[in-house]
Formats: structure tokens, C-alpha cells, sequence
């Protein structure tokens, strides 16, 4: 549809997409002077590429990438995404001017410094800053997206229209719309879980005993950190504990740095409490329209132990995620926002609750990437990285993105109070190599 749309230039004759859901509402909300709302992809290539001639292969499959051309305007009073009439690439996609060629801590640098900037709310919520030369050979691009517009696995669909090079043979990308059947199966879940649903509610609310090593208050500076882990090995290490998941391995791998990490800095800690973000696309909650949203995604919570033992460590994680699985915590905790929805007073109460430093330290998501090498412009993409935002009182976050047969980690902290978050990354590298060890010779 279109109308008369108030955006920063005035009114303009738009077409809106769709009014801004609960979701969008609230991620723009958490924005302030020292937390930034985008997340960012750092995508490490094995050659340099044309600025040029990206803003060209970016324009012409726009059409496959609805999210880039979005912009915030308002209807009839009423926040919405309509569609950018005059999208300028040049503003979009630049070089970023620092001398080169940068190492790995200079790259480091630059990215922290890129993350911090925020997005220009009068545009389409997304940038690409150009890293033109790194040491050793290739380039990178640094994409910073809003959380708003994109979560992580909107984000991937969005590359995989716009920046990644079509495999030959293969079909246009396309976004998944939710459907009304998804929908009624949703509602029939929530409705055959009510008791589920409030043991999931007690099982995410703040735990009083636990404290957080990371509950401070943070600045708009950040660091990052990278680690890559092999693929194989993590999925070889779930099948032989109790039938844990890839996504079971990684938390014990975060455990197992932060165990090594906060010893040396904390002292012994039993327990860290985890935020685990849950995709629900495909999902579609009751009274959807069927358009495919940009944000779709729940969480739930657990206490992830720091025993010195891997497995011993994977075991226990293994069971707490099973019992939230079976529970269905995350799809209970989405129903009840959306109900809270019709109550303001009522939801902005939960949603301090369940962001308490008390109801978790730090949040680690983990989203499929390419299962294939990809190229961008037909170079290779050597590496792919996820850095995602810290909140108050959250000052580290970590953020798993998989490519091809690797694991890719990306760590966001505030220097103050994380103040080598690279350290923290090598702990885990090293975590891998003695479960891997441990499991060798169980």
C-alpha cells in the first residue's frame, strides 16, 4: 500500500511495507548514548574488491533483498517500514580511509571503532565500511546492520541475496513468509503447554544468589575478538555425550574460556548464567498477517556450569537446554510478551525482569551460516564473524555464525570491564583442544 509518509525530508508519497512490530518497537528502544542497536557482520576476503562495482551487484539483486531498502517512517502517526524511493549506494557502501594494510589487532581496531558509529535513521538502517587492505593479502567488509530491521538469521538471508555470488544452477534467494498454518500450530502449542508456560516463566526469572561478572556500567567504547573453531570436531564431541547438540558443544566451549578466564581475574565462580537467543521463524505467532518480519526470535536462560571437566561440562548443558526444549521455554516466554503487548505497563516490568543482570550475564547466539564456500564479486570469503551489541550491566557478548566447515566466534565487550576480550578468545580456542583430548581417551 502506499500514502503520505512522514520521514526525516518531510512528507513523502511511500509505499509501506508493514507497520513496526512489537519486536522492532522494542530493539529501537534499547538504543541509547552508550548502546548502539546493529548488529555486524565482518566478512574477511582473499582479495580486494572494487567499491564500485559492489554498489553495482548490490543494486541490481535488491529486488531478491527487501531489508536494505527499508527505511523508518511514519503513517498516520503510526510507526512503519516503507520502501527507501531514492536509495543512494554511495552512502550505503564506502571505504574505510585508514592507512593499511592492518594486522589482525588493527583490524580488530578498526571494526570496534566502525561498531560504535550509529546508523543514520533517516536512511535504511544498514552500512558496509570497505577494509580495502589487510596484512598478509585480502580485504573485508564490516556490515553493520540494524537489529531492528535484521536479526541474525534475516541477516544471513540478506546476504545470501545481496553480497554472496549465486552458486551456477542454483534458484534466487528468497525470504520465507510465516503462514496462517504456522500460526494456528503455534497457538495450539501454547495452549497445550499453559502449565509449561509457567514453569518456563519461573525458570527465566532473576535467580537472587546469582551475580554476574559482568554487571557494570558501560560506555559506547568496545573492543572485539575473533576465534575460529573446527566444525567437525564440535559436532564429533556432542554425538559422544549424551546426544548433546552443536549448539550444546558451544556453550560448554564459552563455558570453558570463561572458567579459565574468570579464574584468573575473579576467582572461582560455580556458574554463569547464559541468555540463549532461539530462532522462531517459520514460527508465526497468532494474528500475524503472513509477511515475512525481520525479527523473529525468542530465548531462554540456563545455568551453565564451569567445571573443570569438558564433558562433564557438555553433559549438564545437555540437560538443562533438553528441559527447556521439552518445555518449549522459548515459544512460552514469545506468547507471553505478545500478550503483555495489550498491557505497556505489564511488559516494559518483564522485560526489565528478564534483562536483570540477575536473570543472566551475557547472551550467546549461535546462527547457521553458508553450509557452502561462498564468494563475494568471485573472491573467496576466507572468514565470516558476528559481532553483536552489549547492553548495561551486560558488558560482554558472544555471537557464533558457521561457515562452511568452521565455527566462526566473535566477542563485543566494554574495555573497562572486559579489558582483554582476546584473552578470553584464546581460552576458549584452547578449551576445544582438551575436550576434544578428554573424549579421545574416555
Amino acid at each position: 500500500m502506499s500514502g503520505t509518509t512522514t520521514s526525516a525530508g518531510g512528507p513523502l508519497l511511500v509505499e509501506v511495507v508493514r507497520p513496526l512490530s512489537l519486536e522492532d518497537l522494542t530493539i529501537l528502544g534499547l538504543e541509547t548514548e552508550v548502546v548502539a542497536g546493529h548488529t555486524c557482520k565482518v566478512i574477511m576476503l582473499g582479495d580486494g574488491i572494487d567499491a564500485d562495482l559492489l554498489r553495482a551487484s548490490i543494486a541490481s539483486r535488491l529486488d531478491q533483498a527487501l531489508p536494505l531498502r527499508l527505511c523508518l517512517c511514519e503513517t498516520q502517526g503510526e510507526p512503519c517500514w516503507a520502501l527507501e524511493p531514492n536509495l543512494d549506494l554511495d552512502h550505503h557502501v564506502v571505504v574505510y580511509d585508514e592507512a593499511g594494510p592492518l594486522d589482525m589487532a588493527g583490524l580488530r581496531s578498526a571494526v570496534a571503532r566502525i561498531f560504535e558509529q550509529r546508523l543514520d535513521r533517516a536512511r535504511p538502517l544498514w552500512r558496509i565500511d570497505i577494509v580495502p587492505s589487510l596484512a598478509g593479502g585480502g580485504s573485508a567488509l564490516v556490515w553493520r546492520i540494524h537489529h531492528a530491521l535484521a536479526d541474525g538469521t534475516t541477516a544471513m538471508r540478506v546476504a545470501a541475496a545481496a553480497l554472496w555470488d549465486p552458486a551456477p544452477g542454483s534458484p534466487a534467494p528468497h525470504t520465507v513468509a510465516t503462514t496462517a498454518a504456522a500460526a494456528k500450530k503455534h497457538a495450539g502449542l501454547v495452549a497445550r503447554h499453559h502449565f509449561d508456560g509457567l514453569r518456563a516463566a519461573a525458570r527465566e526469572a532473576p535467580h537472587p544468589w546469582r551475580r554476574s561478572p559482568f554487571n557494570g556500567h558501560i560506555d559506547a567504547t568496545r573492543t572485539v575478538a575473533f576465534t575460529s573453531l573446527e566444525l567437525e570436531g564440535l559436532r564429533t564431541a556432542a554425538r559422544a555425550t549424551d546426544g548433546a547438540t552443536l549448539n550444546d558443544a558451544v556453550l560448554a566451549v564459552v563455558a570453558g574460556g570463561l572458567r579459565r578466564w574468570l579464574e584468573e581475574r575473579h576467582g572461582h565462580i560455580g556458574a554463569v548464567r547464559i541468555k540463549v537467543p532461539v530462532s522462531l521463524h517459520g514460527v508465526a505467532a497468532p494474528g500475524d498477517d503472513g509477511a515475512a518480519a525481520g525479527n523473529r526470535d525468542s530465548f531462554f536462560c540456563l545455568d551453565v556450569p564451569l567445571a573443570a571437566d569438558p564433558v562433564d561440562r557438555l553433559r549438564a548443558i545437555r540437560h538443562a537446554t533438553r528441559v527447556r526444549k521439552e518445555g518449549h521455554d522459548a515459544q512460552q516466554l514469545d506468547a507471553l510478551m505478545r500478550r503483555l503487548g495489550h498491557a505497556p505497563q505489564l511488559r516494559s516490568f518483564a522485560q526489565r525482569v528478564l534483562t536483570h543482570p540477575r536473570s543472566f550475564a551475557l547472551n550467546v547466539s549461535n546462527v547457521p551460516g553458508p553450509r557452502q564456500p561462498v564468494h563475494v564479486l568471485g573472491v573467496p570469503v576466507r572468514a565470516l564473524y558476528s559481532i553483536a551489541e552489549i547492553r548495561e550491566h551486560h558488558a560482554l557478548r558472544i555471537a557464533v555464525v558457521s561457515l562452511s566447515d568452521t565455527l566462526n566466534f566473535g566477542l563485543t565487550a566494554d574495555p573497562t570491564l572486559v579489558p582483554d576480550v582476546d584473552l578470553l578468545a584464546d581460552h576458549m580456542q584452547a578449551d576445544v583442544t582438551t575436550m576434544l583430548a578428554r573424549l579421545e581417551y574416555a
